[in-house]
C-alpha cells in the first residue's frame, strides 16, 4: 500500500511539471496537446484550486504569477512524500 501511494505521489508530481510546461505554450483547441492539457488540468486542479483561492497570484511586472504549483510541489516533496514513502 505504501509503495502504491509513493508511486501515485510521483505520478502526480510528473503531472504537475507537465502542466507547468504546457502552460508556457499556446494550445490549439482540439489538438493533441490541448487534450493532454485538459487531462492534466482535471487531475491537478482539485489540488491547485484551493491553494490558489487562499493565495492569489502575485503581481510581477504587470503580470500575475501563480505560486500554487510551486507550493504544491514543495508540499509534495518535503512533507507528503517523506511521510508516504518513508524517505
Amino acid at each position: 500500500m505504501g509503495r502504491l501511494l509513493c508511486t501515485l505521489t510521483d505520478l502526480f508530481t510528473i503531472c504537475m511539471f507537465a502542466r507547468i510546461v504546457l502552460s508556457w505554450f499556446p494550445l490549439e483547441s482540439g489538438g493533441l496537446a490541448s487534450q493532454a492539457a485538459s487531462v492534466l488540468y482535471s487531475v491537478t486542479e482539485p489540488v491547485l484550486g484551493p491553494i490558489r483561492r487562499m493565495l492569489p497570484p502575485v503581481g510581477v511586472g504587470g503580470m500575475g504569477f501563480d505560486l500554487s504549483p510551486m507550493i504544491v510541489l514543495l508540499l509534495l516533496n518535503f512533507l507528503i512524500k517523506p511521510i508516504v514513502c518513508g524517505l
